[in-house]
């Protein structure tokens, strides 16, 4: 048997195959090792908000070439905007959550004033809904972070105070 022609068994060459299996096995060592050292534990943990932001884009994106309705519009604002606080929270840390989770009502809104935006003849309430969620959100952003910082704004306001009594011309009484 010469060395150029392979040995078949069951109609498949055994060099090539086992070529192939041999790829196999050093591929799957590979990954294993990778998993040992935590590799693939600190990709999960770090790009898991990938799995809300794929389908919110998908949606966008299948909306705006004509393939899905208007509707599809609310769960993609939605998801995205979930995603995008769950990425802030995973480079800046789970403590500005604290800061954040006003965000969990923007995401509707968001959702629903794309809706109204790119729906043709859409009903006035879903603005109304909108533009309602977006206040609220945006109000308890407000109340939060004077909450948490509210000694740092009544220290700046007592600055403020402070210098422009100091520097404004004096009356003479």
């Amino acid at each position: 048997m010469s060395l150029h022609q392979p040995t078949f068994k069951g109609g498949i060459p055994i060099a090539r195959n086992s070529y192939s299996i041999g790829i196999l096995f050093i591929g799957l060592a590979v990954l294993l090792l990778l998993g040992k050292l935590g590799f693939f534990q600190v990709l999960v943990s770090f790009f898991w908000p990938l799995v809300l932001l794929v389908p919110g884009l998908l949606f966008h994106f299948l909306y705006f070439n004509r393939r899905l309705p208007a509707g599809v519009l609310v769960p993609g604002g939605i998801l995205t905007t979930y995603a995008l606080l769950f990425f802030f929270c995973n480079i800046f840390g789970w403590s500005s959550m604290s800061y954040l989770w006003p965000g969990f009502i923007l995401g509707p809104a968001i959702g629903l004033y794309e809706l109204h935006l790119f729906e043709r003849g859409s009903d006035r309430g879903i603005w109304i809904a909108a533009m309602v969620l977006g206040g609220v959100s945006v109000a308890l952003f407000a109340l939060t972070i004077l909450v948490k910082l509210g000694i740092y704004v009544i220290a700046l306001i007592l600055v403020i105070a402070g210098l422009s009594m100091i520097f404004r011309k004096r009356r003479l009484w």
